[in-house]
């Protein structure tokens, strides 16, 4: 289960957030829909993946245009950012947007790339995260 609470402070900070008698766990800040990420398919692992959402979820209801927001996972060591990379748009009548996210971990580096939308509760939800690749 992911522990609640979720510390963040100004835009420059990293996302961690911890919860007692759990192992710390990013918080539920907006529905992450995403399962696990399976072998091959070239996004980090879930743990991993489970703080870069949190902060995904979090850029997203600041409304940052130019802003990337870092993430760390203090029980594996791997961190990076998140960043919007497009304005807004409307899809199926969702306020959606795109964004970048950067996976550093044991020196090596990758990068992701996905969609949130605003769903009609008001909160946003990771739609879509899938590995990027340079062409």
């Amino acid at each position: 289960m992911l522990a609640l609470g979720i510390l963040i402070g100004g835009c420059s900070s990293n996302v961690q957030v911890s919860g007692p008698g759990a192992k710390d766990a990013p918080a539920h800040t907006g529905a992450i829909l995403s399962p696990p990420s399976p072998e091959g398919s070239g996004l980090p692992p879930a743990s991993d993946l489970a703080y870069a959402k949190v902060a995904a979820v979090e850029l997203m209801r600041r409304d940052a245009d130019h802003t990337s927001l870092p993430w760390e996972n203090p029980h594996s060591g791997a961190r990076g950012t998140v960043t919007p990379v497009a304005a807004a748009y409307r899809m199926e009548g969702e306020l959606c947007r795109d964004f970048i996210a950067s996976h550093v971990a044991q020196g090596t580096e990758s990068w992701m790339q996905g969609e949130a939308c605003r769903a009609a509760k008001g909160e946003w939800e990771i739609r879509r995260l899938k590995a990027w690749r340079r062409s």
